[in-house]
């Protein structure tokens, strides 16, 4: 019985239930952004692994903008999308040093 899951009670008031309402839709909206976060995380990390320097410094650009707009949104805390960013960039920069020596 553990894995099924409990049945939720309704809500008798009104602003309960708007409040369930609203809780589905932003549930939603978060999981997506949740996702489109992963996906540019691993597709940078997929691309470092590639070995491609400038491809790599491409996404990595646009993995940071998604990023910061998570983080605006206050989906993950500021301190959690700097230090993502501060590995990737880290990925990204041990790219160009084994090139230049």
């Amino acid at each position: 019985m553990a894995t099924a899951k409990a049945k939720k009670k309704t809500v008798r008031l009104a602003s309960g239930r708007k409040r369930a309402r609203q809780d589905v839709k932003l549930n939603a909206q978060n999981s997506s952004l949740r996702s489109k976060f992963r996906t540019a995380i691993k597709s940078v990390l997929k691309v470092v692994a590639t070995g491609d320097k400038a491809k790599a410094g491409d996404t990595f650009k646009s993995a940071q903008g998604v990023i910061d707009s998570i983080a605006d949104k206050g989906i993950f805390h500021k301190n959690k999308a700097s230090r993502l960013k501060s590995r990737l960039a880290a990925k990204v920069k041990a790219l160009a040093a084994p090139a230049a020596a």
